[in-house]
Formats: C-alpha cells, sequence, structure tokens
C-alpha cells in the first residue's frame, strides 16, 4: 500500500470513529517508533542477538534511525564513513564504542604481500594504486618547493612507527620508504634492515584520505580513537559538518594533516585528544557555536608544514561565538591556538597553554577576542623568519575591541603584543572590510619573566598611527587624507589617541636583562622604555599598574600559588577557577 493510499484509509476510519476513539488512534499513529541498539563486533559476542549485531560500523550507519545507538566493539576497523542520517534534538543518534573497550578507526590497512628487490640491500616493494592529489605533477599540496615532500600524503608504519618518506628510489634507505607512482609500487626498507616476517613485523600503509564524515544533525560521537588517515593538508581526518554534534572522549592522531575539522554549528567537543598530527590538531570554518571543554591539542605539525601559511594547534576561520575553556594546547610546532580571518566573539578562558613555538594564542585579522584567566607560558622560541610579532604569550594581529584580563603570562618569548600591517579581512557575512588593532583593553595581567619584552607593539604601518601625534614625524602625514571614524574605513591621519587602546592595572616582574615595553618594529622607528613612568610619559598608557614581584611556589613544578600578600593578589591580577595541569590559589 502507497503513503497516500494508507493516509486514505486511516481518514476513513477516523469518520466512522467517536472523538474519543480518533483522539486514541492519532495519539497511537503518533508514538515514535522503538529506538534501536546495533552492536558492531569483528566477532560473535555471548548474550548479542544476531539481527542487532553488524561486522562493520558502515552497516551499522546504513541502518540507523532517530534514537538508535550504535555501540562499537573493541577492535581496529579499517573503514571509511558517512553518517547522513539526522537525529533530532529528542532523539539524538549515537555512535560510541563500548566502555572499557579500545575502538580504533583507521586509514591505514596492513600490507603482507611483499617482494624482496633484487638487490644486496634489504629493501621490499609491493604493489600501490594510490594517487590522493592527482591534479599536479608532484602529487603535493601547496604545490610549492618547500612542500614538494611535506605536501605528500603517503604515510607508512612499522610496528607503529611511522617511516619516512623519500622522493627518489636511490635515496631509500634504512627506515624509509619511496613511492613509484608511474610503476605503482611502494618500496621500503626497514629501519633494523630485517627480514620482513609476518609475524614479526606489522607494516601498515594509509590508504583512506578521510575516516568518518558526519553531515547529520543531532549526532553524539563517543570513545574511538581515530588514526592514520592519508588527508592532504587543509583536510580533516574527521569531518564534522552537521549541526548540534557533540563529541566526546575522542582522540585524532597520526593523521597526514588535520586531525579534525569542524564546518557545522553548535559542535561541543569535550574530553578530547588532538596530538602528532601532520599539519593542525583540527581546524574549523563557519562553525558557529562551537565549544570545546577540557580538551587536549598537543604535539602538532609533526611533518614541518609552513607554519607562517596554516600549521600548529588549530586554525580558525569565519567563525562566531567559539568557546575554548579548561583544555590544554601544549607543544605544538606552530601557533598553539590560532584565530585567523573574520572571526567575531571568541572566547578562551582557563586554558593551560605552554611551550607551543609560536604564539601561544595568535587572534589575527578577527573581532572580540575575550582571553581570561589563562596561564600562558614558555610559548615563542621556535627559530621562524619572518615570524615577528607572532612569538608573544598573547598577539592581536590587526585585531579589534578585544579584551584581555587575569592571564599569568609567564616566561615567554614575548609576553603580549600587538602586530599590525595594512589588512583587510572578509567578514561572516561575506564582505571585506579594512581591520586594525583598536578599542583593545589589556588589563589586571601578570607579565612575568619574558625574555625579549613584557608588552610588544609591533606595528609595521608607514602612517605612524601607533605613536601620540606629537611624537610623529611630520614626513608621515604629508599623504593622508582627513581622520575618518576608527571603526569605519581604513585608517588615515590616526593617532594613538585616537585608537583607544587601554593598559590598566597590570603587574610587571621582568628578570634580569628582560624587557618592559617595547614600542615600533625594529626597522623603522622604535622606542625600548625600561620604566612604567617612561611609558606613561611618552605613550599615555597602563595607568595603575606596577612593577613587582612574582613568586610562585614552585615555578617549573607549575605551582603557581602565591602568598597571600602577593601584589598579584592584591591587584586582582590572578586567573579566577581551576586551569588544568596548574596548581593555582594561595599559599596557607
Amino acid at each position: 500500500m502507497s503513503q497516500y493510499s494508507f493516509l486514505c484509509t486511516v481518514s476513513l476510519c477516523l469518520r466512522a470513529l467517536s472523538p474519543i476513539s480518533s483522539m486514541f488512534l492519532v495519539a497511537c499513529c503518533s508514538w515514535p517508533t522503538q529506538a534501536k541498539v546495533w552492536h558492531v563486533a569483528q566477532r560473535r559476542l555471548p548474550g548479542i542477538v544476531a539481527q542487532s549485531r553488524v561486522d562493520t560500523i558502515v552497516k551499522a550507519v546504513e541502518l540507523v534511525a532517530p534514537g538508535d545507538t550504535v555501540l562499537i566493539h573493541g577492535g581496529v576497523y579499517r573503514e571509511q564513513i558517512k553518517l547522513s542520517q539526522s537525529g533530532t534534538p529528542d532523539q539524538v543518534i549515537v555512535l560510541r564504542a563500548v566502555e572499557g573497550e579500545n575502538v580504533v578507526i583507521t586509514g591505514a590497512d596492513r600490507i603482507t604481500d611483499w617482494t624482496k628487490a633484487p638487490d644486496t640491500e634489504r629493501s621490499y616493494s609491493t604493489h600501490w594504486p594510490y594517487r590522493f592529489i592527482a591534479w599536479n605533477e608532484h602529487n603535493t599540496h601547496p604545490n610549492d618547493d618547500y612542500h614538494r615532500l611535506i605536501g605528500r600524503c603517503e604515510q607508512v608504519f612499522c610496528n607503529g612507527y611511522a617511516l619516512n618518506q623519500v622522493l627518489e628510489r636511490d635515496q631509500l634507505s634504512r627506515g624509509t620508504f619511496y613511492v613509484d607512482m608511474d610503476a605503482q609500487r611502494l618500496y621500503i626498507r626497514l629501519a633494523h634492515d630485517n627480514e620482513i616476517s609476518e609475524r614479526k613485523v606489522l607494516l601498515e600503509g594509509s590508504v583512506r584520505e578521510r575516516l568518518l564524515v558526519v553531515s547529520g544533525n543531532h549526532i553524539r560521537i563517543e570513545g574511538i580513537c581515530f588514526r592514520y588517515a592519508a588527508n592532504r593538508a587543509q583536510q580533516g581526518a574527521v569531518e564534522f559538518a552537521g549541526d548540534h554534534i557533540t563529541v566526546k572522549n575522542c582522540s585524532f592522531e597520526y593523521s597526514n594533516a588535520c586531525g579534525a575539522a569542524f564546518t557545522g554549528e553548535h559542535i561541543n567537543v569535550r574530553n578530547c585528544l588532538f596530538q602528532y598530527n601532520g599539519q593542525l590538531g583540527f581546524s574549523a570554518n563557519r562553525a558557529h557555536g562551537l565549544h570545546l571543554n577540557h580538551c587536549t591539542v598537543r604535539n602538532n605539525n609533526t611533518k614541518g608544514f609552513n607554519r607562517n601559511w596554516e600549521a600548529g594547534g588549530n586554525k580558525i576561520c569565519l567563525t562566531r561565538d567559539v568557546i575554548i575553556e579548561n583544555s590544554c594546547f601544549v607543544e605544538n610546532r606552530g601557533h598553539g591556538i590560532w584565530f585567523d580571518i573574520g572571526n567575531e566573539a571568541c572566547t578562551v578562558h582557563n586554558c593551560f597553554i605552554a611551550h607551543n613555538e609560536n604564539a601561544g594564542i595568535f587572534y589575527e585579522i578577527s573581532y572580540g577576542l575575550h582571553a581570561h584567566d589563562n596561564v600562558i607560558l614558555g610559548n615563542g622560541f621556535a627559530f621562524t623568519p619572518g615570524a615577528w610579532g607572532a612569538a608573544a604569550g598573547i598577539s592581536l594581529s590587526s585585531s579589534p575591541d578585544c579584551r584581555i584580563e587575569r592571564n599569568l603570562l609567564l616566561g615567554n618569548k614575548e609576553g603580549f603584543n600587538f602586530r599590525e600591517q595594512q589588512r583587510t579581512t572578509p567578514r561572516i557575512n561575506g564582505r571585506d572590510e579594512p581591520v586594525w588593532n583598536h578599542s583593545d583593553i589589556i588589563r589586571n595581567n601578570v607579565f612575568a619573566f619574558n625574555r625579549d619584552a613584557q608588552v610588544w607593539a609591533w606595528f609595521d604601518i608607514s602612517d605612524e598611527r601607533h605613536w601620540p601625534r606629537a611624537m610623529q614625524t611630520p614626513s608621515s602625514g604629508t599623504d593622508r587624507n582627513p581622520a575618518p571614524s576608527p571603526a569605519s574605513a581604513h585608517p588615515t591621519d590616526l593617532s594613538l589617541e585616537d585608537l583607544n587602546i587601554v593598559f590598566k592595572n597590570n603587574l610587571y616582574c621582568p628578570g634580569p636583562g628582560h624587557g618592559l615595553f617595547n614600542w615600533g618594529v625594529t626597522w623603522k622607528k622604535h622606542e625600548r622604555y625600561d620604566t612604567l613612568e617612561a611609558v606613561r610619559e611618552a605613550l599615555s598608557l597602563d595607568q595603575g599598574s606596577r612593577v613587582a614581584a612574582f613568586h610562585p611556589a614552585d615555578y617549573f613544578g607549575l605551582n603557581l600559588r602565591l602568598r597571600a600578600d602577593s601584589p598579584a593578589l592584591h591587584m586582582q591580577c590572578y586567573p579566577v577557577g581551576r586551569v588544568p595541569n596548574v596548581q593555582l590559589g594561595t599559599l596557607p
């Protein structure tokens, strides 16, 4: 019977029934279907009926309906999954690992069919039909000489350890692999140079670019480890494209490029781990309302992608209302947290941001950052030529309307800085507009032990807007127009007084040989101020602040508790709430 015929029959029956009976029948027909539990297991399990068990996750997601749960039992699943079915707010679709079991979704397949090369070296080859980037001759993205090797997608693992790729067969040596695209052969040589034995060596090659794509709405993903994707740069191994998705207790690791990409709205990410990915821990684009809580993002950009382009802990673009809280961004090879291009009203609070090779937080050509109550320590010490102004605990790069408060910025290359060039950015609504640093408030922070400067203003702007009008050179304004409002058009004829930049009630504790305030780039007009009195006299900045001692209980042990008489506590220059990995509070 067609759906139309069924509805006509129901309608005729309802006319023949009393009003009360009709109401009862409609109520019965409107009851939701019973939610089902599907088990994914690679072997038979006692107590699980055959009708509810499938052996692949792909089969399970083809069967799910709103309210269903897919329970994945322990195992390594070599699959590529697309979840397009949507749940509802009241009937969420759940995809999760069985509690206590190790569930891995991998982009790698085991390779056992090896042919020993006819040479004296112990190299082997196998059939390799995979070509992940086919639109340029070097099979790399980006397609430039810097990324000629870095931008390739192939990965080979021996007992869980990655082999290094080479671009010519005659470069093959211990612990390396080479892909001959024309002959469709993969060549390897093991680091220990032993014979390949299936009983002693687990050899895996990454053959899938994406592991999971979630395009449905109202989905919850829990307890799964995603690894070994052969994805290109700027592509997530896992993509969350639907709205109202929760991702909990998952790990994203050892992908060739980006661990996860968030492109849907109102995605909650809790207790997740993003680590050892080739380019980025995660990315986000137009992922409005993205919320990260109690996550760890560590040691990403292991392949060495150009960190001035896109590399490190993460990159977020054109996204509104991001909240990152109670999370750790540590030891990333690039920026720890990077907002770039047109972001609006984003918040980072109560996070531990430490030992990232470039800036701890880099907020670039975006609007309205609120960074508060963070511990930001030891960032910015990489040798990255050309990364001026991007090596601080917090860097605001051409970004207005930001508030920076109650952060501990300790032992970074620079504590806080501005970075300014002539920039424009697209807005979320699609229009391009000029953007620059103005209307920023930096208050109640501790800047201590930062090597080059506690504060540095890297304004590479010829019009000298970052200097008070009385300090500007006469020639800097000869080609300028009458001043517009700082929030309406590209700035011309501006001075520091017009920018409405506020420093107040901060505590400074430079160590021996450390700078206090540096103003201006080193290749143009530049001044170094060694006292707050000099800063106030020259720039009329930083009212109510002090230079005073900052003595935590154990700096290197991350016991940052203070004595009750500490100036930082009295000035309210101290985080409120907890920060992971750090002891905060008052010493007994």
